[in-house]
């Protein structure tokens, strides 16, 4: 009569197969590495080890795998990885044209990237105003509204 260890190679294929669909969807490569240690279980299993052994194959190998081939995949797969500031960081520093007077209370001005922005003085300045056709940093974003300050060459 059979034995259920005899069949132990069917829970190992559905284990690799349940660990290969998560990692799938997970992205991070811990169940890719359990997913191959498992494989060694099967493999452990087809070579006629006892159940315990396999699992212990399978254990060992994993956390290897976890620990040393994880890190640098995961390094791999963010080398590519696009640094550019964007939305709101890609704002701060930058130059401007006001186009009406900005002061405490507001203006506007056009950004370099060509936006139309509300804008207001940052309080960290010591004028109360920047008139039109001067250049200003944004400083700040505060909801829709740029904080902004005057640049050095318009200080008079």
């Amino acid at each position: 009569m059979a034995d259920l260890t005899d069949y132990l190679w069917i829970v190992w294929l559905v284990f690799i197969l349940v660990c290969v669909i998560i990692e799938l969807l997970s992205l991070e490569f811990t169940f890719l590495m359990v997913a191959v240690g498992s494989l060694a279980g099967l493999g452990a299993n087809l070579l006629g080890a006892v159940w315990w052994f396999q699992i212990v194959i399978a254990a060992v190998v994993s956390v290897l795998l976890i620990l040393l081939i994880r890190p640098v995949l995961l390094r791999l797969l963010r080398t590519g990885a696009d640094h550019t500031p964007s939305n709101v960081a890609a704002l701060l520093g930058m130059s401007a044209q006001v186009l009406s007077t900005v002061r405490l209370s507001g203006g506007m001005v056009k950004l370099a990237n060509g936006e139309t922005w509300t804008a207001r003085l940052s309080p960290d300045t010591d004028r109360q105003s920047a008139e039109p056709g001067d250049t200003v940093r944004v400083a700040a974003i505060e909801g829709s509204t740029a904080v902004v300050l005057p640049s050095e060459r318009n200080v008079t």
